[in-house]
């Protein structure tokens, strides 16, 4: 590994051309005499904290010559003359060029072999308040934000045991960004850490751009044609404390909001937050009524067209459910087609300017209301049960969960137009074979505690158990 040399010159011209001074308009240089000794600054203009430099500065520059005369190394000159707390020694080019790229201030001196990388950065960033997608409505309402550091802060202001680790590595050959794993070591399943610690090493990739998403694919076992998510993200650091005091490890990326809750089971979707925010009865009853709309928003446009196709089986206190007036577009069309419209809406709603939100929606509900039912295009009963399916979506906490259902929803309704009451069982047992099969990233089987098996486990996900000191 290349290193830095004693010959200022021969280290300037390496740090000028490495870094791009002259090339890059954000990199700072500045030529300074430090005990009588050339020396050079290097730091990014807009990371470096402007108040903590000039006083490092003016300090290092009312160093005498005599008092660097019995200085022999840059660990004595960082002992002797730099008050920051956050200053180390290196001497291999590719750790000064990271630590000059993640915002740290670079101080070469003639005569030393090595450099002193002093942390005074300041990230820009926005405040920590509550995520969008994860509301309470009591408890904590602050949020991760794109910089490490405060988030392991707000994890570390939640946690204050001397067993709490903060384990960082680097991933990327050309990003070096930052991932932290964190996790109790009283607490932590030994193995289950050393897999993940293996996944990690294991990524070999340019740049991890889509932060947290990049290590998720990195690590899973390739399973393109499986929808259902191996991962379970928050933006919540009370969600992560609370998993990490319950033995799992939280792996946060560095420019990303989001944590990775390692490892992840399918039934794991079915808590949320507000549960534990609320009286025990409560917080259960909310969770069964998040497990009915789980299952309700998969299986009732299916069931409802099933019925729809085979009116003469429908029972006369289920006639409700049939189609009065047939529309000019046959069902399956119409169902396929609004739910491609409201997956259209949603897209169309991100690049929306708020100014125009309102006349937006008003255009979406013409649209997919009054216009459609007047055209004939859509009957009034596809619309009814879609908008109970959107509902839904938004009743569930993962985004990913909820496409993964919506694709599921769309192949039931393919099948069950192909094959009727055959096609659904098909559908169903798609379903499960699925879910059995799918490999999380870490840990046991996707569908634990179901299988395998674990009662006590089990237990905890289908009531909302009080606070003690053995379920914290």
């Amino acid at each position: 590994m290349e290193q830095i040399t004693k010959s200022l010159e021969k280290n300037c011209r390496i740090l000028d051309d490495k870094i791009g001074v002259g090339r890059n308009f954000d990199v700072i240089s500045r030529d300074l005499m430090i005990g009588g000794r050339s020396a050079r600054l290097y730091v990014l203009d807009g990371y470096g904290d402007d108040g903590v430099i000039e006083r490092i500065v003016s300090f290092l520059l009312q160093v005498q010559p005599e008092d660097m005369e019995n200085t022999t190394d840059m660990d004595q000159v960082i002992r002797r003359f730099v008050t920051f707390g956050e200053v180390n020694a290196e001497n291999r080019l590719r750790e000064i060029l990271t630590g000059v790229f993640l915002g740290k201030m670079a101080l070469i001196i003639e005569g030393f072999d090595y450099c002193a990388l002093i942390d005074a950065k300041t990230f820009p960033s926005r405040g920590v308040q509550e995520p969008s997608d994860g509301r309470v409505l009591r408890g904590a309402h602050d949020g991760f934000v794109e910089v490490l550091l405060q988030n392991t802060s707000l994890i570390r202001r939640r946690i204050r045991d001397e067993n709490l680790t903060l384990e960082n590595h680097k991933v990327g050959a050309n990003s070096r960004s930052d991932i932290v794993l964190a996790y109790m070591e009283d607490r932590v399943d030994q193995k289950l850490l050393e897999e993940v610690r293996r996944k990690i090493m294991k990524i070999d990739v340019g740049s991890i751009t889509m932060s947290q998403e990049s290590v998720a694919e990195a690590m899973m076992a390739p399973q393109w044609y499986n929808p259902f998510p191996k991962v379970r993200y928050t933006e919540r650091p009370d969600t992560a404390a609370a998993c990490i005091m319950e033995g799992f490890v939280v792996l946060l990326v560095d420019n990303s909001p989001s944590v990775m809750l390692l490892p992840t089971h399918f039934f794991d979707f079915m808590e949320e937050a507000n549960d534990y925010y609320f009286p025990p009865l409560i917080g259960t009853y909310l969770r069964y009524i998040r497990i009915a709309v789980f299952i309700l928003s998969l299986v009732i446009t299916p069931i409802w067209y099933l019925l729809a196709k085979s009116p003469h089986l429908v029972p006369d206190w289920l006639q409700f459910v049939t189609v009065e007036e047939e529309g000019h577009v046959p069902l399956l069309a119409q169902l396929l087609l609004v739910e491609f419209l409201i997956d259209l809406l949603k897209l169309a709603s991100l690049n929306t300017p708020d100014v125009l939100s309102s006349s937006f929606s008003m255009i979406g509900a013409l649209i997919l209301g009054d216009f459609a039912v007047q055209a004939r295009w859509l009957v009034p009963e596809v619309l009814v049960y879609m908008a109970f399916v959107s509902i839904a979506s938004f009743a569930q906490p993962s985004f990913e969960l909820g496409y993964a259902f919506k694709l599921m929803r769309v192949v039931l309704l393919i099948l069950i137009a192909i094959a009727d009451w055959w096609g659904f069982a098909a559908g169903m047992v798609l379903l499960l074979v699925l879910l059995f099969t799918t490999k999380p990233i870490v840990g046991r089987g996707y569908m634990y505690p179901v299988w395998p098996f674990n009662k006590e486990a089990l237990s905890r996900l289908l009531i909302r158990k009080p606070i003690n000191r053995d379920n914290s």
